[in-house]
């Protein structure tokens, strides 16, 4: 089993950016590029991966009230991760996020994934300005 976390810090309320987090409608604004997810009935979604022909049944678990984001494939066990936000005063937060990987065939490997997450990290911030900034966006 492979695990990476990585976090940031954000200009915004943890309220704002953890809204914008849950989103399901923007997870593709924020997620890898190559990550594109469908809702279902929730916590269902579809996970498609760009350039792979093939769609995975993963669920995706909003917990507002701790300001959390837990995900995981449904029936194959690959991977699992999860986002927490946190209060740290002055208006700003910090951002985790972690990813496991329970099947060795799925995990990209230590500098992929950590490009990954903090690139993730970068876009969900620049969301959060953008909607900070524009508040009607």
């Amino acid at each position: 089993m492979a695990e990476y976390e990585s976090s940031r810090t954000m200009p915004a309320q943890p309220e704002q950016v953890f809204d914008q987090a849950a989103n399901v409608n923007q997870l593709d604004t924020w997620l890898p590029h190559a990550l594109h997810v469908a809702p279902e009935e929730p916590p269902a979604v579809t996970v498609h991966e760009a350039g792979s022909e093939r769609d995975t049944a993963a669920l995706l678990r909003a917990e507002p009230d701790q300001m959390r984001l837990e995900w995981g494939t449904r029936e194959q066990g690959e991977y699992a991760g999860w986002l927490q936000v946190a209060g740290i005063g002055s208006g700003a937060s910090e951002v985790t996020v972690h990813l496991s990987f329970f099947d060795d065939r799925h995990d990209p490997g230590e500098r992929a994934a950590r490009q990954a997450l903090e690139g993730s990290l970068r876009r969900l911030e620049e969301q959060v300005r953008l909607r900070t900034d524009h508040p009607a966006g």
